[in-house]
């Protein structure tokens, strides 16, 4: 057996001679991993992801829509005087916590959804007078 063949031979899925990242011996360098200015570029997906503008526009109504809902109803719920979400001491009940806890997740997720129509509106604005510079403009009357 060859040394080629010795060595496709030793490889075994999950060992260290297949992760890129670790040195066979403790003699050897490690491999380098990829350059800075690699590693910060966006996965070629998502740079040519574009939304469309009615669905920017629904986004950004919807994280809108979830600042609005959810902070109302965490007023509401601090103060509920149903006993509800306070017991007869005052302190709060399961039932707080868990509508709290809904209600900071749902802002949260809100937020985000909004923050990508507002960056999709926006992308879609710093379009528009791109496209109209590449279409002829009209000549203008002259009143002379």
């Amino acid at each position: 057996m060859g040394a080629v063949e010795a060595v496709e031979a030793e490889k075994v899925i999950g060992t260290s001679v297949n992760v890129p990242g670790f040195a066979r011996d403790a003699d050897s360098a490690p491999r380098k991993s990829a350059p800075a200015d690699r590693r910060m570029e966006p996965l070629p997906i998502l740079g040519s992801m574009k939304l469309s503008r009615p669905v920017s526009w629904f986004l950004l109504a919807f994280g809108v829509w979830s600042w609005f809902i959810w902070i109302t109803f965490v007023k509401n719920l601090w103060q509920d005087g149903s006993g509800l979400a306070f017991d007869d001491a005052g302190d709060p009940t399961a039932y707080f916590w868990v509508h709290l806890l809904l209600a900071v997740v749902s802002f949260l997720l809100g937020t985000v959804i909004g923050v990508i129509g507002f960056r999709g509106v926006r992308a879609l604005r710093r379009e528009t007078p791109d496209h109209a510079a590449d279409q002829p403009v009209p000549p203008s009357p002259s009143t002379s």
